[in-house]
């Protein structure tokens, strides 16, 4: 009998720590989804600050993401065929969330960033500034792990983020088809991890921070600790004092893992 590798699936998001001094609620938000043992739908997405509705928007975008992703009669089979299948269905999904937004849209402006993984390929796509990571291969026995592709900024001298509900989304929003037998795991986050999770080395690069994606995704595969002990230690770490003075903004960590 051949094994099927089995995917854990978990998310998590805390509010940062500016939002908990001031009693706010965290405005990002998460969903794991699994259509079938081979075929799932990770989405994180991260609502603006200074939109009244910011929290709602990123609720949206991430309960859309399933439906609008996952339906298993337009899932492509070829990888060439995934980047413009994730375009085609964002432009759907932006369709039904200004629709639902209505006269207002900007004041549920989010981020979104959305990985589809099934037996045959792995799809990426990404609004603003979340991003996504890969633990695939190895390099002198330790695995090495891979930055997707982010959208540009918005200007060379801006750290201003764009949305799904820019008006320029469709144009600005990255996707990346990746085909590897060898993925055992997967990490999505929101920006407020951006530093605890990326380097910058130099000549514009940026790549993953080993020490601390091989952590999180790590603490996933301990058979000897009780998930409801991963996940207190995680939303410890997420709460830091040191994770805190890097970025005071809500964090949000998704991962999957291969056994």
């Amino acid at each position: 009998m051949t094994h099927s590798p089995q995917w854990q699936l978990h998310g998590l998001s805390v509010p940062g720590h500016r939002h908990r001094s001031d009693n706010i609620p965290c405005q990002d938000a998460f969903v794991c989804h699994r259509a079938d043992p081979d075929t799932f739908l990770l989405a994180v997405a991260d609502g603006a600050g200074s939109r009244p509705m910011s929290r709602e928007g990123a609720q949206l975008a991430v309960n859309l993401a399933p439906s609008m992703f996952l339906a298993a009669s337009s899932l492509p089979r070829e990888p060439h065929e995934v980047r413009s299948f994730l375009r085609g269905r964002f432009t759907r999904l932006r369709a039904e969330f200004l629709r639902y937004a209505g006269s207002r849209p900007d004041d549920y402006a989010t981020t979104l960033t959305v990985v589809v993984r099934t037996r045959h390929w792995l799809g990426y796509l990404s609004v603003g500034d979340g991003f996504a990571m890969l633990r695939a291969g190895t390099s002198a026995g330790a695995p090495l792990f891979h930055l997707l592709p982010q959208p540009a900024p918005v200007s060379e001298y801006s750290n201003e983020a764009f949305f799904v509900t820019s008006d320029d989304a469709a144009e600005r929003l990255e996707t990346a088809c990746v085909v590897d037998d060898g993925i055992t795991g997967i990490l999505l986050s929101t920006d407020g991890l951006t530093q605890a999770a990326v380097e910058s080395p130099g000549n514009d690069n940026r790549r993953a921070k080993h020490t601390f994606v091989s952590k999180v995704l790590g603490a996933m595969e301990r058979p000897d600790v009780p998930a409801e002990q991963e996940v207190a230690e995680l939303t410890r770490l997420l709460h830091s004092r040191r994770l805190a003075a890097d970025n005071a903004d809500d964090k949000t960590l998704v991962r999957a893992v291969r056994s």
